[in-house]
């Protein structure tokens, strides 16, 4: 149950955080204003608050272990969002990057 709960987690920051970036970039890149700009500050800012609800005590495991989520949330949130399709490099990349996460946050330790 703890594994669900922290990866339920971990996709819901990244929503919050992909999401309030591509917000911003959108406000500023694609002119769509202030307002987009906005929502995309309170995004960001729910992610960091989100990101305490994390079982683990040390900040730098997790978010160390978020960068993996983050790099396959990104080109997830690429695909669907921008059109882009990420080539099978990306694709390992990614896989890669989740492997890591997921021995960072729950490989078995002795107490510490």
């Amino acid at each position: 149950m703890l594994i669900a709960r922290s990866v339920a987690l971990f996709v819901l920051a990244a929503l919050l955080e992909i999401g309030g970036a591509w917000l911003v970039w959108q406000g500023v890149r694609e002119h769509r204003g202030w307002i987009w700009i906005g929502a995309g500050v309170i995004a960001l800012g729910l992610y960091g608050v989100v990101a305490t609800f994390q079982h683990d005590i040390h900040f730098g495991r997790i978010l160390a272990a978020y960068g993996g989520v983050f790099v396959g949330g990104s080109i997830a949130w690429g695909m669907v969002f921008d059109g882009y399709r990420p080539d099978r490099w990306d694709v390992v990349g990614a896989l890669i990057c989740l492997a890591g996460m997921a021995v960072i946050m729950y490989a078995p330790r002795g107490g510490g």
